[in-house]
């Protein structure tokens, strides 16, 4: 094991260790050179000398580092550290550091609260289904998706970390044929049995991490780990209205449909569960009254449009047939409650209103992003959506930046962009600001490229960026940046910042309006 204090990669500090597992160790840590805590994955040296083991750490670095979504564990860094033993000179030790979570493991909340509420357990997995449709547009299947590996944020929001032994879709596996990787707690059928794997795996492991949110325990036990992969592959789950009756029929169908053991009744994809997600939670939450934490925030980013399915199994429950008039008026009244959330006030800040032609834009609280592509990522990016939030007394910042400069590794600023889906003729942008004098540039886009990797010096006007259409050398708070192309409409709009405060080290933004 490695000595608690050492330097890794020349800047990385090792504080205390948080993990370990039969592959690698995991150290809390600390960045000298940006004075800020990470997580440090060092790969085991005697794993290490294993090419298949040390190929699948590394894939781990490479698959993670493509995703950039706020229920991911973002990648921050990997290289390999050099042998400091005189008889192995050769075995170095690869790590991956990772952003910090100070938080928990979702098993640990289960362990310590046993069966959660239902609407909180709903929103944890709308989270995790949200993370899973991230890495499956980019072909990355995690495989060992469980309780285990989803950590929970001191804010309550949920991310998805340890992808060791996820694959792209079009690399040629490294297991061998019928080997199962993978906890067979959770694992799908298809899993069990060797055959290939694709997202719907996935979604199934997610079906068994919902199904043990709500009872507070697996569906299947065994007296050995294939025992119990075998019961995935032949047995149909204890029922969980049995073991939980409160739990509202339209629940029940949606867990049935994730663990489907055909792949054809099974969710197809992501968005698909995690649509029917949304609707159960807007149901469950009605019933129960509780829409406070981690459900009033996924309630908030719930789309405001009515919704026409039906769950699958609901031909297959008596109790949701003898229910449905009442089951309809329910969910219609959920989602009226739940749009109403998600649009009232946002994106326009208090006191901002229509002058000179200017008529605010209407934004839904998940319409502002980060975006730092010339660095390591997204800078604190739970605080993204106080800029759309209506209330100037909730801020976004940026990192500190102890050179009082934004120079990045591949090149200057970083920002914000709002999504103004399908698109609107923005006319100029209003920034409220307790930091004022940075300079911001204004860009627009109707597509944007997402897929290059943090830290890539492609400049701006190759990643989809036009313009820039508005700027302000020094930024005075209320101020309106008017935009040059107010003709077309553009579903983006990116404010970046080129400069900090004079004699400081960081910027805050407290609400951003685009006016049209």
């Amino acid at each position: 094991m490695t000595a608690l204090g050492t330097l890794i990669g020349g800047r990385y500090r090792l504080d205390a260790q948080i993990g370990r597992g039969g592959m690698s160790t995991v150290y809390r840590a600390f960045d000298t050179v940006l004075e800020r805590p990470v997580a440090i994955k060092l790969m085991h040296r005697e794993i290490a000398a294993d090419s298949d083991q040390l190929e699948r750490f590394r894939r781990e670095a490479r698959s993670v580092a493509q995703l950039n979504h706020p229920h991911v564990v973002t990648v921050i860094d990997a290289g390999e550290e050099p042998s400091t033993d005189d008889e192995h000179p050769g075995d170095g030790c690869p790590y991956i550091v990772l952003e910090y979570i100070e938080g928990e493991t979702l098993k640990d909340v289960i362990r310590r609260e046993g069966p959660l509420d239902i609407p909180q357990a709903l929103a944890y997995a709308i989270e995790i289904a949200r993370a899973l449709g991230a890495a499956h547009e980019r072909q990355i299947v995690h495989r060992d998706v469980k309780p285990h590996n989803v950590l929970i944020s001191a804010e309550g929001g949920a991310k998805i970390t340890d992808f060791g032994i996820a694959r792209t879709l079009t690399e040629e596996g490294l297991t061998m044929a019928g080997r199962v990787l993978g906890t067979t707690d959770y694992v799908s059928p298809e899993q069990a049995l060797g055959h290939p794997v694709t997202g719907q795996s996935d979604l199934y492991s997610l079906g068994v991490v919902l199904y043990e949110m709500l009872t507070g325990g697996v569906p299947f036990r065994g007296e050995s780990p294939v025992a119990v992969a075998m019961k995935h592959v032949r047995e149909e789950p204890p029922d969980v209205q049995t073991l939980r009756p409160e739990i509202s029929a339209a629940t029940a169908a949606v867990l049935d449909r994730a663990m489907a053991k055909d792949t054809a009744r099974r969710y197809p994809d992501a968005a698909s569960v995690e649509r029917d997600l949304e609707d159960v939670l807007a149901i469950e939450a009605s019933r129960s009254g509780q829409a406070t934490g981690e459900v009033t925030t996924v309630l908030r980013t719930l789309p405001g449009g009515p919704r026409s399915r039906l769950p699958w199994r609901m031909r297959h429950r008596a109790r949701w047939l003898a229910s449905l008039g009442l089951v309809c008026v329910i969910v219609a009244i959920a989602l009226v409650l739940a749009a109403g959330r998600a649009h009232r006030g946002t994106g326009v800040a208090s006191g901002v209103g229509s002058r000179a032609g200017l008529v605010p834009v209407q934004l839904s609280q998940t319409a502002a992003h980060g975006y730092n592509p010339f660095g390591t990522g997204p800078e604190n990016r739970d605080q993204v959506v106080n800029v759309v939030d209506s209330d100037p007394n909730t801020t976004w910042s940026t990192e500190q930046y102890y050179e009082g400069n934004l120079r990045k590794p591949g090149g200057v600023g970083l920002g914000l962009y709002l999504d103004a889906a399908p698109g609107v003729a923005g006319k100029a942008i209003a920034i409220q600001t307790p930091s004022p004098g940075f300079a911001v540039q204004i860009y627009v886009a109707d597509s944007i490229n997402l897929a290059l990797p943090n830290g890539d010096s492609t400049p701006l006007g190759q990643r989809g960026w036009q313009g820039p259409v508005g700027s302000s050398g020094s930024v005075r708070s209320g101020e309106r940046i008017q935009l040059s192309q107010a003709g077309p409409r553009h579903r983006y709009y990116l404010i970046w910042m080129t400069t900090l405060p004079p004699g400081r080290q960081s910027a805050s933004i407290a609400d951003i309006t685009l006016f049209r």
